[in-house]
Formats: structure tokens, C-alpha cells, sequence
């Protein structure tokens, strides 16, 4: 069955308009829920004095701090706990002594930090200038690997890409971190990745089928990719069920969001590239 994808490609115009959007308006007016890497905060890794101070137990003893609590090396547990803004270091020492006085002599100590917001604010900037600059390369990769309507298309549809990852952690408010800027990156790879394949096969089936329209060309080439394009993305929502079903509590927005990468990569290779594609003349297109 030859799925005409081309045929719905102004209902795409629309829908993307929309995400992009409400993308933007969001990381306008909510922003982002800032972790500890970006916020400030602290930072303990600690030992159970007893196999029946579990994770559980603390994560209830600390509720009013909100806790990010995950298990580590062995019996290890890393407990993290967010600071307010603008927090001084008195304010700080105090919340570490508050933190100790509340779980007593359940748990010993290995390693206790706090994260200042000069620390993260360095952090920030760290994860802007890696997005720059991956973005930065891959775009250079596009531009050198295609020319015309191909550079074009995936030019756009990169943007389109980091705006709408972007949106989803401040619309759903996943905390933002630095786990947030891997995954970002990673779901960009995995765009582009799957944006040349399916350029590379459109532009095989534009030399093969002199005559054919070019709208039929890129419904074609699509529907020859789709299935290599579905298993690889179930195959790696898949692993991301498997680390939100398994992975604990820190794990489980980073299996959502690289989730929502992965399909978000797949539905604009599909429509926002070869859509913009349809509209150049790609048996003039020389790269």
C-alpha cells in the first residue's frame, strides 16, 4: 500500500505552525524547570546505616525538600536537593545542616556539594555553546553535503527540531539540566540522520524516474524508507520503555523527552523536509 504523504502537506503547514507556536510562547512566558545542574543546589552522596533505611523512606523523610533521589554504586544513594533563588552561603550551610538533622544517623556520608548559582550559571552557558556549536557543524554538514532544496529543507526542519524539543521541556516541565542538553543533541543527530536517508533515496528515485512528478518521487521515496524508518524508531522507543520502566526515577524524563525526540525526528523527516523539498525544482538541484 503507497501511502500519499504529499497530499496532506498543507494540513503540515498548519500543525507546524501551530507546534512552533506554542513552542516559543511557552519558553516565553513559562520557561524552563531548571535542575540543580542550572539552578543551584545540593548535591550528598550517602550510605544507609541500615538495610531497612531505604530509598523510600528518605525520599518520605525529605518530601518537603522535593528530593531527586537515585541508587548509585553498591548500597550508594546520590540525593539531590534543589535551592531557592538567590540563595545565600548561610542560607545554603543551613539547608546541608537541616538535610542532616533530618536524617540523623540513618545514613553516613561520602560526599556532600553544593552547587552556587555562579556554578550553574556557568553550567548554562556550557550547554548553550555546545548547542551552538553541534548545531553549528551539523548545519555545515548539511550545506556541504546537499545543495538547493535538499540544504534548504533540512536547514528548517533542524530549527523546527531544536524549537520543538525545547518547547516540550517547558511545556510538560521536565527539569531542564544538563541530561535535558544531551538529549537534545542526541535527538538532533538522530533527525539529520534520518533526513539524509531519505533524501539520499529521493534523490536516487529523481534520477531514476525522469517523468514521474515530483510529488509522486518523494511519496515514492518515503514509502520505500518507511519501513527501515519505523523499525529503527520503535527499536529505540523501545530501549526508552525499558529505561522509564527500569532505569529508576532519575531516568524517567530522560526516556520521555528522548522519546519525544524520536518521534517528533521521524515525523519532520517525513513532512517538514520533503515538504519544503516539493517545492524546488530537484532535477535542477546540482550538489
Amino acid at each position: 500500500m503507497k501511502l500519499h504523504f504529499m497530499k496532506y502537506r498543507k494540513l503540515s503547514y498548519w500543525i507546524s505552525a501551530i507546534c512552533i507556536v506554542l513552542s516559543i510562547l511557552s519558553i516565553c512566558f513559562k520557561g524552563f524547570n531548571y535542575g540543580i545542574d542550572f539552578s543551584g543546589g545540593i548535591s550528598m552522596e550517602v550510605q544507609p546505616a541500615n538495610p531497612e533505611y531505604t530509598i523510600d523512606k528518605m525520599r518520605h523523610d525529605l518530601s518537603e525538600f522535593k528530593p531527586e533521589l537515585q541508587s548509585v554504586d553498591g548500597n550508594a544513594i546520590l540525593l539531590r536537593v534543589g535551592l531557592p533563588k538567590g540563595s545565600t552561603d548561610e542560607q545554603q550551610n543551613a539547608r546541608v545542616t537541616e538535610i542532616k538533622n533530618i536524617l540523623g544517623d540513618n545514613v553516613t556520608y561520602s560526599q556532600v556539594q553544593v552547587v552556587g548559582p555562579k556554578i550553574g550559571g556557568e553550567l548554562i552557558r556550557g550547554g548553550i555553546w555546545a548547542l551552538l556549536v553541534s548545531f553549528v557543524m551539523m548545519s555545515v554538514y548539511i550545506w556541504v553535503r546537499y545543495r538547493g532544496g535538499y540544504a534548504v529543507g533540512s536547514f528548517v526542519s533542524l530549527i523546527f527540531d531544536m524549537i520543538l524539543m525545547f518547547g516540550f521541556f517547558s511545556i510538560m516541565g521536565l527539569e531542564f539540566n544538563q541530561t535535558a542538553i544531551a538529549v537534545i543533541l542526541m535527538g538532533l543527530g538522530y533527525s539529520v540522520n534520518d533526513k539524509v536517508v531519505n533524501y539520499d533515496r529521493i534523490d536516487e528515485n529523481i534520477k531514476k524516474y525522469h517523468k514521474m512528478p515530483a510529488s509522486d518521487v518523494i511519496d515514492l521515496s518515503i514509502n520505500e524508507m518507511l519501513y527501515r524508518t519505523i523499525m529503527t524508531s520503535v527499536s529505540t522507543i523501545l530501549a526508552m520503555v525499558g529505561i522509564y520502566l527500569f532505569g529508576g526515577q532519575m531516568l524517567r524524563e530522560f526516556a520521555i523527552a528522548m522519546t519525544f525526540s524520536v518521534v517528533s525526528g521521524t515525523l519532520t523527516s517525513i513532512y517538514i523536509s520533503n515538504v519544503i523539498l516539493y517545492h524546488f525544482n530537484l532535477r535542477e538541484t546540482d550538489y
